[in-house]
């Protein structure tokens, strides 16, 4: 797996690896920025110009208060928004990272055909809403976590991510029934290079840049586990 992801990593100046990450980027800023536009709309509607305190009088400002705690409390919440955005919206792109890797790496394999942007779009937002879901379920495993927060979150994104992009690369080759297939019978490795993915996806910044590597490592994986079968 190590050699998956350096052989990804040395690719990563490639002009359809360069056009992806800066549109999944771009988006993902977007989103981020839509969100906390969003909040503040919402603090500035909903909080007092001033509040009256006992013994002290109107308090003012309550406002501008929340909105700077709002801006670190977005900062904080990034860490786990990143994640599925950015990994959502670089699952739209996908096939351009695993086509630049196999002209590279794999180009006496035949062409296949793209996902119509319609499936595309589907898989994309039905990956985002099952990040979401189990990320909020998670919280229950979190509170009894402890020191091990991280790890369980680790764990839990890698599984789902593991799960989707492996069987994102290796439907372009198998089919979508194919590819389950294969994944199930190596899903102790699919689960293990996607928690490999999400550990650095938790590092803010990093977290942009991960999601095209994490599509190159799982397309040399497929390759590599395809063919021993």
């Amino acid at each position: 797996m190590l050699g998956d992801f350096l052989k990804a990593l040395l690719q990563l100046g490639d002009k359809p690896f360069r056009r992806v990450m800066l549109i999944g980027v771009m988006l993902s800023l977007a989103l981020l920025v839509a969100v906390y536009a969003g909040f503040l709309a919402l603090i500035q509607t909903f909080t007092p110009d001033a509040i009256d305190i006992p013994f002290v009088g109107p308090v003012g400002g309550l406002d501008t208060l929340l909105s700077w705690g709002s801006a670190l409390f977005m900062i904080g919440l990034s860490v786990f928004l990143m994640m599925p955005v950015a990994s959502a919206f670089t699952g739209l792109f996908l096939e351009d990272v695993a086509q630049a890797v196999e002209d590279r790496h794999y180009p006496a394999l035949p062409p296949v055909p793209r996902l119509p942007l319609g499936d595309a779009l589907v898989d994309a937002a039905n990956f985002f809403a099952l990040l979401i879901a189990v990320n909020t379920l998670a919280l229950i495993l979190y509170a009894f976590a402890g020191p091990f927060i991280p790890i369980v979150f680790w764990l839990v994104n890698g599984l789902l991510l593991g799960r989707e992009y492996f069987t994102l690369v290796a439907m372009r080759r198998l089919g979508r029934a194919g590819a389950k297939a294969l994944r199930k019978r190596h899903w102790g490795k699919v689960w293990i290079a996607g928690t490999l993915m999400a550990a650095p996806l938790s590092v803010p910044f990093l977290n942009l840049l991960i999601p095209v590597l994490g599509a190159a490592t799982f397309t040399h994986l497929f390759h590599r586990l395809n063919v021993r079968e």
